[in-house]
């Protein structure tokens, strides 16, 4: 029923007259519509029209169907689980004494003075057996804080981190590291370059392609407080430094408290933890390592890891012996001697000398085998034999050349040619798109990149400070191709790759191939680094690659 109420003006009238035809008319339409839409849905349902087709090809593509295979019995029961599961009791870790602040279970200095001098076999890994492993907490020192933010940690180290102060006694005018307060103040000196690391490393960029991404993996045996590694971060070199735990007390500690790569290692017995043709150049700057020696075992060593055409420096005894002999209580005979020993067998790894100049001498490594066939087929000469570029986990050095992979021509880099960094970081690396790594293709890398790219995004949602700074000192435990690293790649971090020597399928070549560095190890096995040194730590599939290890 529709109420109207009349106000008794006329003009009022007139307008109700107008309301009433637009009422009529809107009924009008919707009784309408409603009419037209009730005919349309019986006419489709009469099977004349196409909605039961539509329908019944709907209904085909959703129905349930009927799996025979699927059984939702639990595939585990309570006798699976281990004994203690059920138990109230969490078991918890004590902390150690506080004589392990700086507790490296691997190179710890009582079990390592019961093994020979001979090749410093000492100073090497010798890991506590079962019985003398440490199951509790490792304490930090008292008073320790979070290191400074890098670039400041370069310069400054809290005293309270590292609580050692023999080597700014030792090294004072050498300006490796100075005690100020609180702090270690590192001003960039070197026992080689005392009036700092940058003109040292101007330097070697004179003859040396530093700046440009040709020189992008660097190796510095013996180095101190891995200064040089930490100015040739400036030139975008990244340099993986080591020295032993020896008299020097804490340097390789030092190093990465600073944010600096760097990892505790000498030449000694064993082979280095890398591949084969990983670094562009390799250091020694008076780092006391025997060249002369062991029938050029060592220089054999570094030609190994050195990749085709890479550089290797040598400054200090012998070279520059005619000025500095008195300086170094040497005589000359003897310092001539050695250094001509160097020579020839640097002559028989058929590595050029490029330059002598100011107690630096600087070799290139020869590009491929048939550049020197004359040298290579000396019989004074062991090759090595051919095995895998992996290899090298507690296997011991020999006197002896290892081959390069073969060429078509003189002018051609064994192994292939790489793109300068930072273009090489995701170019399909020669170990890729020659076929040397089973398991993976070009297709397979540049979908793992795409994969780590999405991880790593995902990464920043719980955590939005992974690439900021926060984080420099960042290791990869089970680092695959390398493309978690990739994808953080930032002058505010660097990755320690880790390639775990079970692994299948060894990955490390491909990864310095992209212009990052690692090294191989063994996790049922201490890290060779000191405690607390590592600000983040990423392990992918690494409990599974371990399972019943």
């Amino acid at each position: 029923m529709l109420m109207i109420i009349l106000l008794g003006c006329c003009g009022m009238a007139r307008s109700l007259t107008e309301n009433k035809t637009r009422t009529a008319l809107f009924v009008l339409v919707v009784f309408g519509l409603c009419s037209f839409f009730y005919l349309l849905g019986v006419w489709q349902r009469s099977g004349f029209g196409r909605g039961d087709s539509i329908a019944a090809v709907v209904n085909e593509q959703t129905k349930c169907l009927k799996l025979p295979n699927l059984n939702f019995e639990t595939h585990h029961s309570a006798s699976d689980l281990p004994n203690d599961t059920f138990s109230s009791q969490v078991k918890t870790f004590e902390p150690c004494d506080a004589e392990y602040t700086d507790y490296t279970p691997c190179e710890e200095q009582k079990r390592a003075m019961t093994f020979p001098r001979d090749h410093m076999i000492y100073r090497e890994r010798h890991c506590p057996p079962e019985n003398e492993k440490l199951y509790c907490l490792i304490p930090a020192p008292k008073g320790y804080v979070a290191p400074f933010p890098w670039p400041k940690s370069r310069d400054y180290v809290s005293y309270a981190n590292v609580p050692h102060k023999s080597l700014t006694v030792e090294k004072a005018i050498q300006n490796w590291v100075h005690y100020e307060g609180n702090v270690f103040r590192f001003p960039g000196g070197g026992t080689q370059f005392p009036q700092g690391a940058d003109k040292y490393i101007d330097q070697l960029a004179s003859v040396i392609p530093i700046t440009g991404g040709e020189v992008r993996t660097a190796l510095d045996t013996g180095c101190g407080v891995a200064s040089l590694g930490a100015y040739l971060l400036k030139k975008d070199v990244l340099t993986m430094s080591f020295a032993p735990k020896d008299n020097h007390e804490a340097q390789v500690q030092f190093a990465l408290e600073r944010g600096v790569p760097a990892y505790i290692g000498l030449l000694g017995s064993m082979k280095l933890s890398f591949p084969s043709r990983v670094f562009d150049m390799a250091h020694c700057s008076r780092c006391l390592i025997p060249w002369s020696g062991s029938n050029g075992m060592y220089m054999m060593e570094v030609d190994r890891v050195l990749r085709p055409g890479g550089y290797w420096v040598l400054s200090g005894p012998p070279i520059g012996w005619k000025i500095h002999y008195k300086g170094w209580q040497r005589t000359k005979d003897d310092l001539r001697s050695e250094q001509r020993k160097i020579e020839q067998f640097a002559e028989l790894l058929c590595w050029k000398k490029i330059s002598e100049k100011d107690g630096i001498a600087i070799w290139r490594k020869r590009l491929n085998d048939k550049s020197c066939p004359r040298k290579q087929d000396n019989s004074k000469v062991a090759k090595c034999e051919l095995t895998s570029e992996s290899d090298v986990w507690y296997k011991k050095m020999e006197a002896c050349i290892t081959p390069l992979p073969e060429v078509k021509s003189v002018s051609e880099v064994a192994g292939g040619e790489l793109e300068p960094f930072p273009q090489r970081l995701n170019a399909v690396p020669p170990r890729i798109a020659r076929g040397f790594v089973p398991g993976f293709s070009v297709q397979t890398y540049q979908e793992d990149n795409k994969l780590w790219q999405k991880h790593v995004n995902a990464y920043k949602k719980t955590n939005d400070l992974l690439d900021t700074g926060r984080y420099r000192n960042i290791m990869d435990m089970n680092a695959g191709l390398g493309s978690f690293a990739a994808v953080l790649e930032s002058p505010k971090l660097w990755v320690m790759n880790v390639v775990p020597f079970i692994a299948d399928t060894s990955t490390l070549g491909v990864i310095y191939e992209r212009g990052l560095i690692g090294m191989y190890h063994d996790w049922c096995e201490g890290f060779s680094t000191y405690p607390r040194t590592y600000d983040l730590i990423h392990a992918n599939g690494v409990f599974s690659l371990y399972q019943n290890k």
